[in-house]
């Protein structure tokens, strides 16, 4: 999901204050638009979509006693789950991670939670921010098919979520990890071949779902970009959690 693109604040059964206030639960920090320039189909970002939405009930429903703990990002992305933010022990980490993989149609979880006491509206705000200069500098080189790329941003963290061939990811992450005030890159790409990529440009049936391997480890930059120095952050990837659905 963009992050150009509008952001909708994702209502919970446990909260109905605004998608300012820190109490908010489960808030999605992604737009719910269908792109015509992104890799998936029009099916595939409507199902990412309703998952969000259902996850966020879910998680909504299961810390509705001590919502003022909780700050979680949901980000779907074919079916891979993101979530970020954070919450007050690794119990209810582990906690919401089993949720999101029992939950429908989810394909594999990448639980990045932090055992932390919510971000105030002062951090979202740069990091929102902060998102918001990585994708420029996306749109500045074209080697990243920045239309195709989700940002999601927390803490300084910055998650990159998308169907890419490994040399646009790794672009991408060296990219991201030149920018001032990125504390962090995790690529939590798919990867696929330069053929399957130029299928899904040409708007062919969709291939099957990506493999749920781990992203292959990033450090070196291109070969065509300088070496990384002090100003550049460090870049990961992170281990995935298989959901229910196949």
């Amino acid at each position: 999901m963009k992050l150009a693109r509008p952001l909708f604040a994702a209502a919970l059964l446990v909260s109905a204050l605004p998608a300012c206030a820190p109490l908010v639960i489960g808030a999605i920090a992604a737009g719910t638009a269908v792109v015509a320039t992104d890799r998936r189909t029009t099916g595939a970002q409507i199902d990412d979509q309703a998952i969000e939405l259902r996850l966020s009930n879910e998680l909504g429903t299961a810390f509705k006693a001590n919502p003022g703990d909780f700050h979680i990002s949901i980000n779907s992305f074919e079916r891979k789950v993101l979530l970020t933010g954070e919450v007050p022990t690794e119990q209810a980490k582990a906690q919401a991670g089993e949720i999101a993989a029992r939950s429908q149609n989810v394909r594999t979880v990448v639980n990045e939670l932090a055992v932390a006491k919510p971000s105030t509206l002062g951090q979202r705000t740069n990091d929102t921010t902060l998102g918001t200069k990585v994708r420029a500098q996306f749109v500045n080189t074209k080697e990243i098919p920045f239309n195709s790329i989700s940002i999601v941003t927390e803490r300084g963290i910055v998650y990159l979520m998308g169907f890419v061939t490994a040399k646009e990811g790794e672009v991408a992450a060296y990219v991201a990890s030149r920018v001032a005030g990125v504390q962090q890159v995790v690529k939590v790409f798919d990867f696929g071949t330069p053929e399957e990529v130029q299928q899904r440009r040409l708007g062919a049936s969709q291939p099957p779902a990506p493999a749920t391997t781990a992203a292959p480890a990033a450090s070196a930059p291109p070969a065509s970009n300088p070496a990384p120095d002090a100003s550049s952050a460090a870049v990961a990837s992170p281990v995935a959690t298989p959901g229910t659905a196949k």
